[in-house]
């Protein structure tokens, strides 16, 4: 089992800025794919950005421009970098995940999410 803990949600305001994280508990590994995904009240889950193993990201019309998907040299976190934040990016953020720890493979872990609230 792995589990995706998503850190850095939290109140800020419009045109601020956030930095998601998301990494495996427990350390030990290693991501290929990834993306953020986001839910808002009411809202079916929405796909932010997303990121190949080989580096290629694609984003929302919504989110381009003001956001970005990254991975650390040792690709064991996803980073969401959130500029220019609107209330209407208000959700809670999911990190979703392909990678390998150990000598197994794993594929479409998810984390419990964390919620991002753009208000003044």
């Amino acid at each position: 089992q792995v589990q995706l803990v998503e850190s850095g949600g939290g109140l800020v305001q419009p045109g601020g800025s956030l930095r998601l994280s998301c990494a495996a508990s427990g350390g030990r590994f290693s991501i290929s794919a990834a993306a953020w995904y986001r839910q808002a009240p009411g809202k079916q889950r929405e796909l932010v950005a997303a990121i190949t193993s080989g580096g290629t990201t694609t984003y929302a019309d919504s989110v381009k421009g003001r956001f970005t998907i990254s991975r650390d040299n040792a690709r064991d976190t996803v980073y969401l970098q959130m500029n220019s934040l609107k209330p209407e990016d208000t959700a809670v953020y999911y990190c979703n995940a392909d990678g390998t720890r150990g000598y197994r493979n794993y594929f479409n872990y998810w984390g419990q999410g964390t919620q991002v609230t753009v208000s003044s």
